[in-house]
């Protein structure tokens, strides 16, 4: 008996862009678009106008310099141990440039392997999934809003506009210690992910996010979604990343009986 399974690859397509906004005068705000390691990042750097763009800078930089592997825990433990490394050369910078002044970023990553994708991140900026029409938020902000949405002191609609939204609790650089929070989940044929930093989600709904890259391609969709944060007033600096599935052209793979 003959029978041929249908192998559908994935081809994962990106487009990205930052921009200052409309109020700050330095782009504090780094990204990271790399298809080919299928590794995407954004870093929103925090310290204020001379130093903030550093931290960014100096995460960014750093994945940069992996390089792809074949294994996929062999890419996360890379990833893991470089943002660990920088996170003790922003302390260092901060010591020896500022006189130990506080300096870090925010960073979330998101790296594809086959079929599974992994989210790495500390801070507030986010990962999110649209997938059959369903936007979910596949990475948790570190925040102490968020801490008090998990207790139950605040509701998620009291969340949005609670005084306190820009604390965050974790970031690079802010501490010695540094976890990283990690999360795997499946990826799929027409998935679009969406890498932000909280520029874009505080100026824009999550309705509005899926009105725009739904049924349009990314690069439209990129430059609508900047745009509506400009509109919006774009208080700090705003950076996005689209990465979708698309199709490749399909393998068949022939079952063991055909073969003999």
């Amino acid at each position: 008996m003959t029978e041929i399974t249908i192998r559908r690859p994935i081809r994962w397509v990106s487009e990205e862009r930052t921009h200052v906004g409309v109020v700050r005068e330095v782009n504090e705000d780094s990204i990271l678009s790399s298809p080919d390691t299928q590794l995407w990042a954004v870093a929103d750097g925090m310290g204020g106008y001379e130093s903030g763009n550093v931290a960014s800078n100096m995460i960014v930089k750093t994945l940069e310099g992996l390089h792809s592997k074949s294994n996929l825990s062999e890419l996360v433990d890379s990833v893991e141990d470089s943002l660990i490394d920088v996170n003790q050369r922003i302390l260092e910078y901060a010591d020896i440039m500022l006189d130990g002044r506080t300096l870090g970023s925010t960073v979330v990553t998101l790296i594809i392997k086959q079929r599974v994708g992994i989210c790495l991140w500390a801070g507030d900026s986010r990962l999110c999934r649209l997938r059959n029409d369903q936007f979910v938020q596949l990475s948790r902000d570190h925040s102490q809003v968020e801490e008090l949405v998990e207790q139950g002191v605040i509701t998620p609609e009291e969340a949005e506009h609670h005084p306190d939204s820009n604390i965050i609790t974790r970031a690079i650089g802010a501490n010695p210690e540094l976890y990283i929070d990690i999360n795997v989940f499946s990826v799929q044929l027409g998935d679009i992910f969406l890498l932000c930093s909280d520029g874009l989600y505080n100026m824009i709904s999550n309705d509005e996010i899926v009105n725009i890259i739904s049924g349009q391609s990314i690069d439209k969709a990129i430059n609508e979604l900047i745009q509506l944060a400009l509109n919006n007033g774009a208080k700090d600096n705003v950076s996005v990343i689209l990465v979708k599935g698309e199709p490749c052209k399909a393998e068949s793979t022939q079952s063991k009986d055909e073969k003999e």
